[in-house]
């Protein structure tokens, strides 16, 4: 493992520039998913950050909400947006044949549910980042995109990856199972103490429902199932946290 782990993983999950052009080899393919929840700390630091300045603004909460919501998603590039329309389009179209399903993750194209998921996946993160932002508390903007980026590594460990030749093909391939298992348990247990239970848990429920559904439908993960699971338990965690008091 070096430092082209880091710089692929982040090259791959947000549109920070990174210093040079990374070629990656096997191993660095694999390492680069246990650099997911560092990463995603940059993400959930540039977040906080920009909320203490909405803050410090006395920015309206709604105007807060919507900035910091814009800026999630350029951060990302929409990359698991992308995964979340593909396997409602794939869910609502395959009729439950694997293959019709695939088929349909592949088309550029999204249907009408798909624009609906994503819409009101949107509205969920929006009404909570809002009661997060009147409660004046950052840990969960700094957590939460660790929490759901850690879960990567635990779904490509225990789930069978069906697309053959898929853009996380390497990724599975080549993931170091102890240290990616290391980074998910510092993860979750640093969630755990900071955030406590809840939103960890709603995260965990999202994820198992996801694959559940997932195995069911088509035998397994693809990469838009990764991204899918990323938005849904990041939604669901910040969900938590907007209904308790952090």
């Amino acid at each position: 493992m070096n430092f082209t782990s880091f710089w692929l993983a982040l090259q791959f999950l947000t549109r920070f520039p990174v210093p040079r052009t990374v070629t990656p080899g096997p191993a660095a393919l694999g390492w680069s998913v246990v650099m997911y929840p560092l990463v995603a700390l940059l993400i959930g630091m540039a977040l906080a950050l920009l909320q203490g300045a909405l803050q410090y603004q006395h920015a309206a909460p709604g105007l807060a909400a919507g900035l910091l919501l814009t800026a999630w998603v350029v951060i990302s590039g929409g990359l698991h947006i992308d995964g979340l329309a593909d396997c409602v389009d794939a869910y609502v179209g395959g009729y439950g044949d694997a293959e019709r399903s695939l088929a349909i993750m592949k088309d550029p194209r999204s249907g009408p549910m798909a624009v609906a998921a994503v819409v009101l996946l949107m509205l969920v993160k929006f009404g909570a980042l809002m009661a997060i932002y009147e409660k004046h508390i950052n840990l969960p903007l700094l957590l939460i995109p660790v929490i759901g980026r850690s879960f990567v590594a635990l779904i490509l460990l225990t789930t069978p990856y069906v697309r053959i030749r898929g853009l996380a093909s390497p990724l599975v391939e080549n993931l170091p199972r102890r240290p990616a298992i290391t980074a998910l348990a510092v993860s979750a247990f640093c969630a755990w103490l900071a955030l406590g239970p809840w939103p960890l848990l709603a995260a965990v429920l999202a994820v198992w429902g996801l694959r559940s559904v997932a195995i069911r439908r088509i035998g397994g993960c693809t990469g838009d199932v990764l991204g899918a699971m990323i938005e849904i338990s990041e939604a669901s965690a910040l969900a938590a946290c907007a209904l308790i008091e952090v």
